[in-house]
Parts: C-alpha cells; sequence; structure tokens
C-alpha cells in the first residue's frame, strides 16, 4: 500500500488556500514546519510569526499561501482524511465479506498512526496527535456553516460515509448507520486524547487500544437482530 501511496497526489479543496503548498519548496516546509510546530505549543498558541521565524522567511511570506492559521488547520485536516480515505480504498478493495471490510476500515480510523515514509515532507504520527487534539476547532466556528457549503469538510464526511455505506452492507435494517459512523471516527479521536490525559474516565489504556474498543462494538451491535 506504501507503494501505491507514494504515486498518489493528496488533493484537497482549493478554496482552503492561495498558493498550493505542495509547488513549491516554502510550500512543503510550511506544512511539515507548521505541523511540528502546532504538536509542539499547541494551536491557540501558534502564529504565522513564530512559524516564520521557525524557518526563516518572512511573515507575509506565509500569508501567500493562506489566509490565516485557521485555514492552514483546515488544510492539514483535509489532507489527513484525504490520506486517510486513500487507506480505506487500498485496505479494503477485493475484500468479498463486508464485516471484514468494515473492520479494516475501523481499525484505521482508529489505531494509533505511524509515519508513512511514502508522504516525505508529512510526519502522519505527528499530525495524527494534532488531529487528535486540535481537529474539532476547524468546525467548531461561527463560520462552519458558509465553510461547510465551500465544500471544506467533503473529504471528511466522505471518509465517514464510506464507513456508512459498509455499516449498511454488513446490516441493512441497522437505522443509525450515519450516527454510528460519525461516533466512531469522532469517539476514536476522543478515545485517544482520554487514553493520554484522562485515563480515569477511559477503558482505553496500554493493553486495550480504541480499535480494540470499536471492534467489539461493532461486532456486538451490528450482528443483534433488530
Amino acid at each position: 500500500m506504501k507503494n501505491l501511496l507514494s504515486n498518489i497526489k493528496i488533493k484537497v479543496n482549493p478554496k482552503i488556500y492561495l498558493k498550493d503548498p505542495e509547488t513549491s519548496a516554502l510550500g512543503r516546509k510550511i506544512i511539515s514546519e507548521g505541523i511540528l510546530l502546532i504538536d509542539e505549543i499547541g494551536f491557540d498558541n501558534f502564529t504565522f510569526k513564530k512559524l516564520g521565524e521557525r524557518i526563516g522567511s518572512n511573515e507575509s511570506s506565509l500569508y501567500r499561501y493562506f489566509e490565516n492559521k485557521h485555514k492552514l488547520l483546515v488544510y492539514l485536516s483535509s489532507w489527513y482524511w484525504a490520506w486517510m480515505e486513500y487507506r480505506i480504498v487500498f485496505a479494503t478493495t477485493n475484500i468479498s465479506d463486508p464485516m471484514e471490510r468494515l473492520q479494516n476500515a475501523v481499525r484505521l480510523v482508529t489505531e494509533k498512526i505511524e509515519d508513512d515514509a511514502a508522504t516525505e515532507y508529512i510526519d502522519e504520527s505527528v499530525l495524527n496527535r494534532i488531529i487528535i487534539t486540535e481537529f474539532t476547532k476547524t468546525f467548531l466556528t461561527k463560520e462552519v456553516d458558509e465553510e461547510n457549503k465551500e465544500g471544506f469538510f467533503l473529504i471528511y464526511k466522505s471518509v465517514v460515509n464510506r464507513i456508512v455505506d459498509m455499516i449498511n452492507e454488513v446490516n441493512p435494517s441497522f437505522p443509525f448507520s450515519r450516527s454510528f459512523a460519525s461516533g466512531i471516527v469522532e469517539g476514536a479521536l476522543h478515545q485517544h486524547f482520554l487514553k493520554d490525559h484522562f485515563k480515569t474516565i477511559t477503558d482505553c489504556n496500554e493493553a486495550t487500544s480504541p480499535t480494540d474498543y470499536y471492534q467489539f462494538i461493532i461486532n456486538t451491535v451490528l450482528t443483534q437482530k433488530q
């Protein structure tokens, strides 16, 4: 799968950026170092000025790529979910059993992410930590409806809807496939956060992963007769 992914360009809605960061060395550096800096200091403390100082570039040059830091975070999130969608497609193609397809997809969206060597300038393991802690900030805003109309969250919703389709294939009579799918994708991020920070209110730990939890849930819920 890594060899296949290395030949694929991750596509992000061009309305999110002013200039495609993948088209220049500076743009790729903005992405790679931006990920590391957000991970180090958090999105709230992150500024383009701090990033510019880190990469040795004028702050104004960063604004040629992104209107503001919110758009950068939306870009990073979109890139992550597009990358995740490709992984799901490759992991579920040519598998005839619907439950096995669903289990593979759920494993991918709930597991701890390791860096993918096929993507040279993005460390997915670090980006995953940002998605866990910062992803909700992309849409818990006053502008969410307008940005949704602009298609900022299409890739994220596409990942969820792929899982919706798989749930419906496993159990066509299950009445809450969309809520269940979005709960798995969003809930897995929350469980990873709880596992790392609020250990007393989750059963996930070093021995039991969020993947274990959600695999148990789908096997239990979807095999019951409605």
